[in-house]
């Protein structure tokens, strides 16, 4: 029997614990192997528990490939949340890997590692090296691990064509797709699709170049780990709902809305599942052919609602304000905007004016600007792009001219340059750090933004420091205590943000 060593940052007693509870607040954080079968598993596998001196451990399923073992069939680890705050502070190496995620080196458009390395200022050699150190594997060897998890799992959870997987997954070629998923997980992938215990109940969704105006969608599962507070969530997103381009069913938790991501247009519905740690999501693509950029789509959606945040490792970041009363919400997690550019144009008409208020002229500006898809039966409305607001007269909206500038400017500006990103939006007229700060947190999902600035922040900070008998005394001495605070939830920030922001008697107004 070869030699596996584990290789994972967790000890290996909570990683025994863990697994011997079958404790989802764990999942996708490390991965069991199983020398005697050649498997590796999910910490909630229902499979009956290996003797210890049986497993290794891996903080991820990369390196329990590289250690030459297999997906379990049961658990599929392909479906498990992901996990890289192990990384810590290799900023590089979760922009990297980010733009994997995104295809940047699969598909028919896709780039090399040297055009990688490029993109992140770094040469090809160093990104290499920060990858065989972080993760033990080269970046494409990972990007090439992604794809073929990704394909596992629509061949578990649909019944899309073997044809229709492979291009999903970033594959340009039915052959060299099978040749890959043999070579790596022993089975083709039809023999996986047969021997998984069921799949869902998702008909073919396209023929042809089938559009989509009244068919079924692609459906998955999006694991999370637990807590999850949904209806938090949900309420943040009905209490700024724009019509037609979200829809909220309160009686069954169920959120929908119009998405554009890189050009793929489309709607999507989820909903939380009854009796499992995951959202249900239902795809609608506008265009067929769009299917190769599902994976993406799917990873949009994973940032969307942060179902990869840790919430056990978050809380901790949170004693600032534990400390002084505040009660916490575990499962309060970052609601974000579809896109930066949105979450920018929402921050920009919530100045000086309450969410009310905002709300109304967010929907008059996607009313009047933005483009109409017909999916579902239903008629909705894509929020607006870069070039429509740039070029849009602002007639409609009652709010001041220099607002309206400020928002055609951006616009303008973002249309020019599309990879700019929101620091580099200080040098549009109007533009200031508030609102780059929010469109990173609700727009990047930028985890570490405390909004200090934020009046109901203020007010909630200064009220429970009253509480606590250390009233702040002047404007000084709150900058002093905010950037305290702000480096002990480091890097945490946004998460301290909305609980103060849930903390507070008229939160749901704000924000």
């Amino acid at each position: 029997m070869v030699q596996i060593n584990s290789d994972c940052n967790i000890a290996a007693q909570v990683c025994q614990q863990a697994r011997l509870s079958r404790d989802a607040r764990f999942d996708g954080q490390f991965f069991t192997g199983v020398i005697t079968t050649g498997i590796y598993c999910r910490s909630i596998c229902p499979a009956p528990a290996p003797y210890e001196k049986n497993v290794r451990y891996f903080d991820s399923a990369i390196k329990a490939a590289n250690a030459g073992l297999r997906p379990c069939l049961r658990c599929r680890p392909d479906s498990a949340p992901s996990s890289f705050a192990w990384l810590g502070t290799q900023t590089t190496l979760m922009r990297a890997i980010a733009l994997i995620d995104q295809g940047f080196l699969n598909g028919e458009n896709s780039g090399t590692v040297v055009k990688l390395a490029d993109k992140l200022g770094i040469s090809s050699r160093y990104l290499n090296k920060l990858f065989n150190q972080g993760l033990g594997a080269s970046p494409k060897r990972f990007a090439l691990y992604q794809q073929l998890m990704f394909a596992k799992q629509l061949l578990h959870q649909t019944q899309l064509s073997m044809t229709e997987v492979a291009m999903a997954a970033g594959f340009n070629s039915i052959r060299r797709f099978n040749e890959i998923f043999k070579q790596e997980l022993l089975l083709t992938p039809s023999e996986l699709r047969q021997k998984s215990r069921h799949s869902t109940d998702v008909t073919h969704p396209y023929k042809d170049n089938q559009v989509s105006t009244n068919i079924k969608p692609i459906t998955l599962a999006l694991s999370y780990r637990p807590p999850f507070n949904w209806a938090k969530m949900l309420a943040f997103y009905a209490f700024r709902q724009v019509d037609d381009m979200e829809v909220i069913d309160d009686i069954s938790g169920r959120y929908g809305r119009t998405f554009s991501f890189n050009g793929v247009e489309g709607v999507f519905y989820i909903s939380p599942n009854a009796d499992k740690p995951q959202l249900d999501v239902s795809i609608y693509l506008a265009d067929a052919n769009d299917i190769k950029s599902l994976h993406y789509i799917t990873m949009q959606l994973r940032r969307m609602f942060d179902l990869d945040a840790d919430m056990e490792i978050i809380q901790q970041a949170l004693s600032p304000i534990i400390k002084l009363g505040a009660q916490i919400d575990n499962g309060l997690r970052i609601p974000a905007a579809g896109s930066v550019f949105e979450a920018a144009c929402r921050a920009v008409l919530g100045q000086q004016v309450s969410v009310v208020q905002a709300t109304k002229l967010l929907n008059l500006l996607v009313e009047s600007y933005g483009e109409t898809l017909f999916i579902d039966g239903k008629v909705w409305q894509l929020f607006p792009t870069a070039q429509a607001i740039a070029n849009a007269s602002l007639d409609e909206l009652n709010m001041p001219g220099a607002r309206k500038l400020a928002l055609n400017a951006l616009g303008q500006f973002v249309h020019q340059h599309a990879d700019s990103t929101p620091d580099d939006w200080l040098s549009v007229k109007g533009i200031g750090p508030w609102t780059v700060a929010y469109a990173n947190m609700r727009g990047l999902s930028d985890p570490d933004v405390f909004l200090s600035s934020d009046l109901v922040i203020k007010n909630r900070l200064h009220a429970l420091y009253e509480q606590s008998g250390k009233p702040i005394e002047s404007s000084k001495s709150y900058l002093s205590i905010a950037a305290d605070i702000a480096k002990q939830a480091s890097p945490w920030g946004s998460y301290l943000t909305f609980q103060l922001w849930d903390n507070d008697p008229v939160a749901a107004k704000n924000g």
